[in-house]
């Protein structure tokens, strides 16, 4: 795991749950698994305040534990991977939000907000909010089963799944989680019809599935059965849009909508990082094109014929990096050496037209930032220059983990840049906060137009400047994260897949 990962892991963590969180899970992602004691000691923080910390992680599925092979103790292991998609967080949102609506936005919000959570209880707090924000506007009130449907339709297509069950030993303690032999298992809905008013557990419940320790305390129709957000099957709607825009750059609107049509049919049936997709025949595909294509039997099998599988989108981010770097010449070197393989100095002047001399330096400045690999193949056993060739090449696999870890690098950097910007304005920004509260109240009071101005003039000229300034500022640098995070992903997906390639190989 790369220093700059666990930075950047380190500031999301510090920026959503605060510096004792930050620290435990930074402790663990260098040092791998420990227990709590061993936690504490070492990061100088109370027992107490671990055990909180750590708890706070599982909630959210952030962390793995098991029981130690050495020691009768519980060993705790942060998931890296797991931690980096806390800046995706507003992007499942948002997907909620155009695929499903308001209801499914809010829900995906509050599965992430709490890490899990039980249907019942989730459904009501969004039917709240729902209802809050509709009697503000004067709109009638929606029920509870309204948001049941939009939950029920977030799980039927996977966007939602259950946790996974808790294991216990001879004293019913939870020791860890195993996913059920059966897929699909993670997606049975409970059945919560009627009431989802709390009814008391009696002393003799023998349920071990349930986290109730007496009697005194409720339940729920659906209680033990908790959900959380499904990143995965996020993360595989944003590849089919990747797949789809770029089908569509590349040939043209028709094949993108066939490749869009066949995704649709098999995103709920093929395994999360399955290489190929569930099979489908050709009258599946046919059926389900729009009509307005005016589609025909033998102009999507000429379609089809043409759509292949290859690393165009990871390549041509990393080709953006290199022009970026190195200039318009070293790319037009860097894409010869991916498309002939393997070439020596003199063939890479003629195929890209560029002067020797202009070739030479642009070689060793892309081989001194290991964009490219040189590979020398001697004709006799001293090794003698003048009977030694000298190949070049590109590394995909390799450039693409370089050009990885600088974006973990950049987006660490570009949350903290973010953080300063707001630190170095505190006192405008609460002020600004401050002044918006009180205007607010004011409106709720029936104020008159002449009191409200009067409020904001408060926020003299150069402050205003100033939070202008910072708002620019602040906007950039998070729609920097978001692009740097576009990047992540591709290049992630690329490298994951292309290990399952070769595994099969």
């Amino acid at each position: 795991m790369s220093q700059s990962k666990i930075l950047l892991a380190s500031k999301l963590l510090h920026e959503l749950y605060g510096e004792v969180v930050a620290d435990i899970a930074t402790h663990l992602m260098k040092f791998g698994p420990r227990h709590l004691k061993l936690i504490s000691e070492k990061t100088k923080i109370k027992l107490e305040q671990v055990k909180k910390g750590i708890g706070i992680l599982i909630q959210h599925n952030l962390i793995k534990f098991e029981t130690s092979k050495k020691k009768p103790v519980m060993e705790y292991t942060v998931d890296c991977d797991r931690v980096i998609l806390l800046s995706r967080y507003p992007k499942y949102i948002y997907c909620a939000k155009t695929l499903y609506g308001d209801a499914a936005e809010l829900l995906v919000e509050e599965l992430l907000q709490t890490g899990q959570s039980l249907m019942s209880e989730s459904t009501e707090r969004v039917t709240e909010r729902l209802n809050e924000a509709l009697e503000s506007t004067g709109n009638p009130k929606i029920t509870t089963s309204l948001v049941c449907d939009k939950f029920s339709l977030l799980v039927n297509t996977h966007f939602l799944r259950r946790c996974s069950n808790s294991v216990y030993d001879a004293n019913e303690r939870v020791i860890g989680y195993q996913e059920p032999l059966e897929r699909d298992k993670l997606y049975i809905l409970p059945n919560i019809e009627g009431s989802v008013k709390r009814k008391r557990l009696s002393e003799e419940s023998t349920q071990s599935n349930k986290r109730l320790k007496t009697g005194s305390e409720y339940t729920v129709p659906d209680d033990g059965i908790y959900w959380m957000i499904n990143v995965d099957r996020f993360h595989l709607y944003y590849r089919d849009q990747l797949i789809i825009d770029s089908v569509n750059n590349k040939i043209d609107q028709k094949s993108s909508e066939i490749i869009r049509s066949m995704l649709r049919l098999s995103e709920v049936k093929t395994e999360p990082m399955s290489t190929v997709s569930a099979p489908m025949t050709l009258a599946e595909i046919l059926q389900s094109l729009p009509n307005e294509l005016g589609m025909t039997k033998h102009i999507l099998e000429q379609y089809l014929s043409i759509l292949a599988e290859d690393s165009f989108l990871c390549q041509s981010h990393v080709e953006s990096v290199v022009q970026e770097r190195f200039g318009s010449k070293c790319l037009r070197i860097f894409r010869v050496l991916l498309l002939k393989r393997h070439l020596e100095q003199k063939q890479i002047e003629e195929y890209a037209m560029v002067p020797t001399k202009e070739t030479k330096e642009m070689l060793y400045n892309m081989l001194a930032e290991n964009y490219i690999t040189i590979t020398e193949v001697s004709k006799t056993v001293d090794h003698a220059p003048s009977r030694t060739f000298y190949i070049f090449r590109v590394q995909l696999e390799h450039v693409s983990r370089m050009v990885l870890d600088h974006c973990y690098k950049a987006a660490a950097n570009a949350i903290s840049r973010r953080q300063m910007e707001v630190n170095k304005h505190k006192r405008v920004l609460d002020k600004q906060e401050r002044v918006d509260a009180i205007i607010a109240s004011l409106e709720q009071s029936g104020a008159d137009e002449a009191q409200k101005q009067e409020i904001r003039e408060t926020i003299t000229p150069p402050e205003a400047e100033q939070l202008e300034k910072c708002r620019n500022t602040v906007n950039m640098l998070e729609s920097s994260e978001l692009q740097i995070d576009e990047t992540i992903f591709i290049i992630e997906m690329y490298l994951n897949y292309h290990l399952l390639h070769k595994a099969i190989k």
